[in-house]
């Protein structure tokens, strides 16, 4: 196909709207729509590619396509994904490197998309924005459709008879729009049903690709311009209008891919039918500048580096801060540069270095297999070293949680029933609920050691992630509204309501989206039926959440980590904006009531001002922002003469 200079610029918007959300500019947080540009693009060039071959010869030279496809993509995503698990063992603690090996093996082999969208979600489990391989998901999806794309536009262009020798690219006009629209509503409903899967997986962005070929068709080759051309200059810059609209407008606090992937969608499809027939004006002007066309030229290696270099650089520099991101992310784009000299170009060039078609397909799936093997044998192996001796306590601080999730206690986001466990003996002459999400509960055990033994009778009612505020929420890690914490809590509140208990004590992380509205009117709404249930209310301060992982930063790592100067990265001062703020608004809903007061822990969980990861010979966090149980056990006493003046004695 012609050179487009204005593809190549696209490209470089693209790849520049993920790196950005992922190296978190803040407003641009719906960077990841880059990805449905990508989308977009690949249907329009693999359809074009395709049909030309199709119109020319009245064929397809399957080996030969999948061969140019896995020469242009397979070396760099090699070298990528070998680099990066190297340096992982190195520098990743070994509690780590499991899921990551098995992300590399799924990556390797292009299915990493299925990997993330079907691993078991386990709510106290390190989430998949952790691994270094997170990314490859589209990749998958972009390889995925490539095994049936070329299939599928010879049985609609030769109706079912590939040995005619002939073609209709008009039957591919008047199926595409049917596969575009009925995939855009299968994208709509599974979003709604089930977010997870939706967001990685093929038929959910098949549309997307379909879109991409339909342009071809309509304003690509030869074919004369669909619209009057004076309409393609506007046209061009309105479409790279909804591209930068989705990355600014967008977040993770949306359903995602459904009815909201089509404005970055559409957007790309206009800016690629303008370009059609104006690259080099309009829109085409600006994408076709020489720093577009640089970047666009790595955009491909850019994102295969990006996500890794910045996970990895956040295991050894404080990634709390932009310039360190930005910084990554810049080295990211150097190393993009040098794998696209030394690699992408030379072996993208088949006239000055050809291979044979079934050398190509024989060497690529051999190294497919290989490498695939040595990572799940990098499985084997770190499963193996988190079980030694030096590596337990830190294995074993990870899975210190309270007592109260193996007894069911919890539901999650799978039911909205109230679940009331109860400790202490029924005949106690008083009642304290516990009220509140993982970071309210994560105190049970001191809760425990200052009701039970005072013969109280104490109650736990708790749901993860669902805030101890009156305000819907937009769960990300499950894709969609948390319709269950809403009625869960608003049941919750009435159990309560019946059982006036003495004392209710509630809480939650100060980590939740929500403005200062929200917190301070949220916060009395759900006050107002406790205040006048219990006889006192207390509302503790959520913890703060380390820039680290502790039982991670403590645990022994590799050669490489252990040569890297020890500023004492296990610690971190307590110093949150969003955290004092939070508590400031909680505190003005809280004034409001009588019999309601705010409960501080901040500086025995973190004295002198510095949270650190280890305390008094134990693990003091079991993730980045849960304590331990057994550290929290420790605090009973700080917390019993805080609840009142009269609860140590109680």
């Amino acid at each position: 196909m012609k050179f487009r200079p204005d593809i190549e610029g696209l490209r470089a918007v693209a790849v520049m709207l993920v790196v950005a959300a992922h190296a978190r500019i803040d407003f641009l947080a719906g960077g990841f729509i880059g990805v449905d540009v990508f989308f977009v693009l690949s249907g329009y060039l693999i359809t074009g590619l395709l049909v030309q071959e199709l119109t020319t010869h009245g064929r397809i030279d399957l080996p030969r396509f999948y061969a140019r496809r896995f020469r242009r993509l397979f070396p760099s995503l090699l070298v990528v994904i070998a680099i990066s698990s190297l340096l992982g063992q190195q520098l990743l603690a070994i509690g780590e490197q499991p899921g990551q090996a098995l992300a590399a093996a799924s990556a390797i082999v292009w299915l990493s998309n299925f990997y993330f969208s079907f691993s078991e979600l386990d709510y106290f489990s390190a989430g998949a924005e952790g691994n270094l391989f997170l990314h490859t998901w589209s990749l998958g999806v972009e390889e995925q459709f490539y095994l049936i794309w070329p299939a599928l536009l010879i049985l609609l262009a030769t109706a079912g008879r590939p040995d005619s020798g002939q073609a209709n690219p008009g039957r591919l006009r008047r199926a595409l729009p049917v596969i575009t629209v009925l995939g855009l509503l299968v994208s709509i409903v599974w979003t709604a049903l089930d977010p997870l899967p939706a967001y990685y997986l093929l038929p959910t962005r098949v549309w997307q690709f379909a879109l991409g070929a339909l342009v071809y068709l309509h304003f690509g080759g030869q074919t004369p311009p669909a619209v009057a051309p004076g309409l393609l200059r506007p046209a061009g810059w309105l479409g790279l209008a909804a591209i930068l609209a989705a990355a600014l407008l967008f977040d993770g606090q949306s359903g995602y891919p459904g009815f909201l992937a089509a404005l970055p969608s559409v957007g790309a499809a206009v800016v690629l039918a303008s370009g059609a027939h104006l690259s080099r004006s309009g829109v085409g002007w600006l994408l076709s500048r020489a720093p577009m066309q640089a970047i666009g030229r790595v955009s491909y290696v850019w994102y295969l580096w990006h996500w890794p270099v910045l996970l990895l650089g956040a295991a050894v520099l404080d990634a709390s801060r932009l310039e360190v991101r930005a910084g990554l992310a810049l080295l990211a784009l150097l190393l993009a540069a040098l794998t696209h000299v030394l690699i992408e170009a030379p072996l993208r060039d088949a006239r000055r270095h050809p291979l044979p078609v079934r050398a190509v397909l024989a060497g690529t799936m051999l190294t497919m297999f290989i490498t695939s093997g040595l990572a799940l044998n990098w499985h084997e192996d770190s499963l193996q070293e988190a079980g030694n001796a030096q590596q337990q306590p830190y294995e074993q601080a990870r899975l210190d949680a309270p007592v109260i999730y193996a007894m069911g206690c919890d539901d999650w986001f799978h039911a909205d029933t109230v679940k009331a466990c109860e400790f202490g003996t029924g005949k106690a002459g008083k009642t304290a609920v516990v009220l509140g999400d993982s970071i309210g509960l994560q105190w049970f055990p001191a809760f425990e050691s200052v009701f039970v033994p005072r013969d109280w009778r104490l109650l736990v009612l708790t749901k993860s992630s669902c805030p101890m505020v009156d305000e819907p929420i937009f769960y990300a890690r499950i894709g969609r509204r948390y319709e269950e914490c809403e009625r869960w809590r608003a049941n919750a509140l009435q159990a309560i309501a019946q059982l006036h208990p003495d004392m209710v004590i509630l809480g939650s992380t100060y980590t939740y989206d929500f403005s200062e509205s929200q917190w301070r009117e949220g916060t009395a709404r759900l006050l107002t039926p406790l205040a006048a249930a219990a006889g006192r209310v207390y509302l503790l301060r959520s913890t703060p959440v380390l820039p680290f992982d502790a039982p991670s930063c403590l645990a022994p790592r590799g050669w490489l980590y252990q040569q890297i100067p020890d500023q004492d990265r296990c610690a971190a001062a307590l110093r949150d904006p969003r955290h004092d703020d939070v508590d400031r608004w909680i505190r003005s809903a809280a004034a409001a009531f009588s019999n309601v007061k705010v409960v501080d822990m901040s500086d025995a969980v973190c004295p002198g001002g510095v949270c650190r990861a280890q305390q008094h010979g134990m693990v003091a966090f079991r993730d980045t922002q849960h304590l331990s149980a057994g550290f929290a056990r420790s605090l009973s006493d700080d917390l019993a003469r805080r609840l009142n003046p009269d609860a140590a004695g109680l």
